[in-house]
């Protein structure tokens, strides 16, 4: 009977055990390097092993005084500096390296009585030195290839960017010590973010996106831009995905087919251009409204009229509102389910917005957002036929953003 071996190579041995390591999420990592430093084997190596820091590399100067348990999940920030961008790393366990004595510690090994306990921590220690070598040139790789994403943090400056690119540049460099294959470069990309100089923590595979992920964020672009191109009377309805695919062309120097723009926008969730115009339906509806001003007794002494009509309350909902100015007329803005929160009419514009305002109108909801005074209101005249006005505005509401004003109880 033919017997095999169990035994696993030694090399493949080890490349397991790095690839294992380089996966290691942040917080452990840092913990571990922490008991490493910490335990009795390490003190007894230590003639042998000099503590030290990467070179080029920069910590946080509070990186010393943050207790290890809460140690950040980001490895550190982007900054920039008068030669270019930096990074600084939270932990000084990411920037750790480890300077060994090689001809001490082999005469260590070769004593037969060498404890295996300080032969392992000499292989973690090893360990460690290759994962943050790696961990470092990659950042410094990555800041040179997207550095113009990572000054702005939008997505259209992103540059499609391989790992194998990566790769590439980082074993043509003499100056690293460690192999940087794709497949350890993947394996730090899976568990590592960093966070941009605006403070955006991003994982740093966004920094590797596929051209069709670029491409995804010209689409998503152009698309946004249609609505202010509409409004601006520059377009008269939604683009095709033909104009699109010829916008993309035109101004940013990206071939894509028509089918591919469909494609693209599929992926994103954007209805096609008969949709999106149907979806403009409400501006229709309110054209010949009013200019929006603010829901306050002052503008309802001076520019709301006492006569009937319909009019929409819009008001912040989840964030911050900005502080408008007692008095003073805005431009229109497109509408959107998260700003109107309110559809009615009336026989008095001037009385009913100001039961509103006070509270007395029995719309509990209505009036929590009216009470910050940030409210603003426009109004269309109508003197005959208001309510009949307001059922169609509110089913024009209704299907153009698929559910009704939230502070509106029933249809009208």
């Amino acid at each position: 009977m033919q017997h095999h071996n169990n035994k696993i190579d030694a090399g493949l041995l080890g490349k397991i055990v790095l690839a294992r390591f380089l996966e290691l999420p942040l917080r452990a990592f840092d913990l571990l390097v922490t008991r490493t430093e910490s335990c009795a084997e390490f003190a007894a190596l230590r003639p042998w092993v000099t503590v030290g820091q990467l070179e080029g590399a920069q910590v946080a100067h509070h990186a010393a005084h943050t207790p290890q348990a809460q140690a950040s999940p980001v490895l550190g920030v982007i900054r920039e500096a008068s030669w270019g961008l930096m990074f600084i790393y939270y932990r000084d366990s990411y920037a750790r390296e480890y300077r060994l004595d090689e001809e001490g510690v082999t005469n260590l090994m070769s004593d037969p009585d060498f404890p295996r306990e300080q032969a392992n921590l000499l292989r973690r220690l090893r360990l460690i030195n290759t994962r943050n070598r790696l961990t470092h040139a990659l950042i410094q790789a990555v800041l040179a290839s997207q550095a113009t994403y990572l000054r702005s943090g939008l997505g259209l400056a992103l540059l499609p960017l391989t790992q194998a690119e990566i790769s590439t540049r980082l074993r043509s460099e003499s100056t690293l010590s460690v192999v940087a294959d794709p497949g350890r470069i993947s394996r730090l990309v899976r568990v590592l973010s960093i966070a941009l100089p605006n403070g955006e923590a991003v994982p740093l595979g966004r920094l590797f996106p596929k051209p069709r992920q670029v491409h995804c964020h010209f689409v998503d672009h152009v698309i946004k831009r249609e609505k202010a191109w509409i409004l601006q009377g520059v377009l008269c309805e939604p683009l095709t995905d033909e104009a699109i695919a010829a916008i993309l062309k035109r101004e940013y120097g990206i071939r894509l087919s028509r089918r591919t723009v469909a494609n693209i926008r599929h992926d994103l969730a954007i209805p096609d251009c008969r949709s999106r115009s149907q979806r403009m339906n409400y501006l229709a509806a309110t054209e010949g409204f009013s200019t929006l001003v603010p829901l306050t007794l002052q503008a309802l002494r001076t520019v709301v009229p006492a006569q009937p009509g319909v009019y929409e309350i819009r008001a912040t909902l989840g964030s911050p509102v900005s502080e408008t100015k007692e008095g003073c007329l805005e431009k229109s803005a497109p509408p959107g389910p998260h700003s109107v929160v309110y559809i009615g009419s009336t026989g008095d514009l001037r009385k009913r917005l100001g039961d509103h305002l006070r509270g007395s109108s029995d719309n509990v909801l209505l009036y929590k957002h009216l009470v910050d005074g940030a409210a603003r209101v426009r109004f269309r005249l109508i003197s005959e036929g208001w309510r009949w006005a307001e059922r169609d505005l509110y089913r024009v509401f209704c299907e153009t953003f698929g559910m009704p004003p939230p502070c509106n109880r029933m249809s009208p």
